[in-house]
């Protein structure tokens, strides 16, 4: 049986965390693939244009033969949800333990998800600790022992760890917000990515 991770998420835009945390994740559950999937239609958040995050995934993984993007979100006309997403993969991948990489912040809302309880007992969760606010790995663990017990007290089941990645402070909306500012990104994404969101002003007021 192969072990694929999906790693879902807007990557608006991708940066050199998401790397590192798939970098990780291939290393420490020895993945065979990570499938990058970037939501057409989040339910919670609006973001740039599906073509401009697709890519720049692209451009940002494409040197990597153990990273696949997956643009099997395209065709959805509503609404993205997750488990939508990993059905449809199932039937592409048989015979596969699947992996979902998840931050620790999103992961603490998955009780919240459409049919996240579901959801849950379907692959096993590889979390990125997100320690903006200065948490411990202890109590990153028992943040994700609350979600544990939630989905439990349901009669679903959860399997999870975390990944040992290292805290890099850097986020998807601090690269936005210096973009509006017309501050340098140097450093925070991969070069090429920088080159295609000054080529096409993405995150400004001029943006495409």
């Amino acid at each position: 049986m192969q072990k694929l991770a999906i790693f879902g998420g807007t990557f608006d835009p991708v940066h050199w965390g998401h790397l590192l945390v798939a970098k990780t994740a291939l290393t420490q559950l020895h993945l065979e693939q990570i499938i990058w999937i970037p939501s057409k239609n989040p339910p919670h958040k609006q973001a740039a244009l599906f073509e401009h995050r697709v890519a720049m995934l692209d451009i940002a993984t494409k040197n990597n033969p153990a990273f696949t993007l997956s643009l099997i979100e395209r065709e959805c006309s509503g609404t993205s949800y997750s488990i939508n997403t990993l059905i449809d993969l199932s039937a592409f991948y048989p015979n596969t333990h699947w992996y979902w990489i998840i931050g620790l912040d999103a992961f603490q809302t998955l009780p919240r998800w459409y049919r996240g309880y579901e959801l849950a007992q379907m692959c096993d969760w590889l979390i990125a600790p997100r320690l903006v606010g200065g948490e411990t790995i202890a109590q990153s663990e028992s943040i994700c022992n609350q979600v544990e017990k939630k989905i439990r007290e349901k009669s679903y089941t959860i399997n999870w760890q975390l990944l040992h990645t290292p805290l890099i402070r850097v986020s998807s909306s601090i690269i936005r917000e210096l973009c509006r500012q017309g501050c340098s990104i140097d450093y925070l994404v991969p070069k090429s990515v920088g080159l295609y969101i000054a080529t096409h002003n993405l995150y400004t007021h001029n943006s495409e």
